[in-house]
């Protein structure tokens, strides 16, 4: 009984405050993730305990090496040459805060709090992240501009960065709809299965995060395809000795070719024709052949005829003779 109570005697007062003395530093609290803009300034605050022997340090973890890390504080002092950085402790409660003023992009990623014990044991550590808010930027990767052809699919692409995540979406210029039918297509990537002419025009992306303002590209997508003749009117009536317009509407990209035909024969401008053409767009071209000063002769069938390498077409007006004059162009004088 007695060797009993030596033993405990013996351990309170020799081996217990000896491993009471030794006991490891700990980390009681690191901060919570930050989430930042670009310009501001961050806190991160590190509380320890039972560090009063050793050095605590903040570090950068290294972001393509985790094992790695660069120190920038040991206790109060700095050791990087950055003077956006300070470092302060709170005795109280023996918190080390770490000041990073002016954040930058590269200022994002993990901070370690870290206690070194010794060269044999490992190190006492906790992390904290930085965020750091960044407006969408579209990447040049993105698509440009397309030249294809109808019938064809195309993809028209838009890859953004910025943080957080940003989000694509796609409309057509003057609030057209898109081919799938739609105003807005939200994605990385707009699919046409099948392009058609009328698709022709300006898509734009837009990549929007919720910091700062979207950034918008503007994509061009031409189509080709074969020309498309249509006659205004079909039929047109004139009196002999008047002027007669007859008009046709031809669309097609690249633009056309165009020649009117009377009898086999191609028109050209002479004292009985005069031909023009007009672009309305840059896909549709407005072509007259005005007749001057009507003959019998000029009477009959006229075809305007339109070639461009995916093809041809062509529409037929009839030319027919009146008693009364038809005005315009007639009764009003000659305007050419």
């Amino acid at each position: 009984m007695l060797s009993q109570i030596f033993h405990v005697i013996f351990f309170i007062y020799f081996i217990y405050p000896f491993v009471n003395l030794q006991r490891s530093p700990t980390i009681s609290y690191i901060s919570q993730v930050q989430i930042k803009d670009i310009g501001a300034s961050v806190d991160f605050a590190c509380s320890v305990h039972d560090s009063e022997d050793y050095q605590v340090y903040w570090k950068k973890v290294d972001p393509l090496k985790a094992l790695f890390s660069i120190p920038l504080t040991a206790g109060i002092k700095k050791l990087i040459n950055d003077p956006r950085i300070h470092v302060n402790h709170i005795p109280e409660n023996s918190t080390y805060l770490l000041h990073i003023e002016g954040i930058q992009e590269t200022d994002a990623g993990f901070y370690r709090c870290q206690i070194l014990i010794s060269s044999t044991t490992k190190p006492v550590t906790a992390e904290v992240e930085l965020e750091v808010r960044r407006p969408p930027i579209i990447f040049d990767n993105s698509t440009r501009a397309v030249v294809t052809t109808e019938g064809l699919s195309v993809t028209l692409a838009c890859y953004a960065g910025g943080h957080p995540s940003p989000i694509i979406s796609w409309r057509r210029e003057n609030n057209m709809i898109l081919p799938n039918g739609h105003a807005v297509y939200r994605g990385n990537k707009l699919h046409i299965d099948s392009v058609h002419k009328d698709h022709h025009g300006i898509f734009y992306c837009v990549a929007e995060n919720g910091v700062g303002r979207g950034q918008r590209r503007n994509i061009d997508v031409e189509v080709q395809f074969a020309p498309v003749v249509n006659a205004t009117r079909k039929r047109v009536g004139q009196a002999l000795q008047q002027d007669m317009d007859l008009e046709c509407k031809v669309e097609a990209y690249p633009p056309p070719a165009i020649v009117w035909v009377k009898d086999g024969e191609q028109i050209a401008n002479n004292q009985h024709w005069e031909v023009s053409h007009s672009t309305t767009s840059d896909q549709v071209t407005s072509t007259i052949v005005r007749i001057i000063t009507i003959e019998k002769r000029q009477y009959g069938n006229y075809t305007c005829r339109a070639t461009n390498i995916f093809g041809e077409s062509e529409a037929r007006i009839e030319l027919f003779e009146t008693i009364i004059p038809m005005c315009p162009p007639a009764c009003g004088g000659r305007n050419y």
